[in-house]
């Protein structure tokens, strides 16, 4: 957890105010239902199924005891989890030392979007939590189809500066005794 973050914080979004907050246990079910609502997570396996559920518990709970690491969720007026993003405080020596701030995972849930709900969590990371934990830089990762939301970080003043690189690793086979 990132203990510099005054939270839960009221952040102002077109569709009304949400409560910026960290994951709890409770909330499991709701981010597994968010990451399954959005059409690039569920192609890569996120579908919410029941039997996943230990896999994202052990996600969620190594996430909530890293130091460097946090997960946050906004809940809308009624109480309804709306949206998502991971945050890690990376040191680096690169930039004179400079300390980033990567955000993953940004998820609205899709009847939310385009109600200001995302860019309100952006700026606030941008503007509170990045200077809060010496963050000279935000940075994130967006899929290469998501071209919607490559045009929303940019309209947030992010910019397409980097090429990234993933290679996916098969899981290890079980060991036997």
């Amino acid at each position: 957890m990132l203990d510099a973050l005054q939270l839960p914080v009221a952040l102002d979004a077109r569709s009304g105010p949400v409560l910026l907050r960290r994951a709890t246990r409770d909330d499991l079910d709701q981010l597994m239902a968010l990451l399954a609502d959005d059409p690039v997570s569920a192609a890569r396996g996120d579908v919410a199924a029941p039997g996943d559920l230990p896999a994202y518990l052990a996600a969620l709970e190594e996430i909530l005891a890293d130091q460097g690491n946090d997960l946050l969720v906004a809940d809308d007026a009624d109480g309804r989890l709306v949206g998502t993003l991971q945050l890690t405080r990376i040191p680096g020596m690169a930039r004179r030392g400079s300390t980033r701030l990567l955000v993953e995972a940004v998820r609205v849930r899709s009847d939310a979007r385009s109600a200001g709900i995302g860019g309100a969590m952006m700026r606030w990371v941008v503007d509170v939590a990045a200077p809060a934990l010496g963050s000279g830089l935000v940075q994130l990762t967006s899929d290469a189809a998501r071209t919607d939301a490559h045009r929303f970080y940019e309209r947030l003043g992010f910019a397409a500066s980097h090429v990234g690189f993933k290679r996916r690793i098969p899981a290890a086979p079980s060991q036997t005794g």
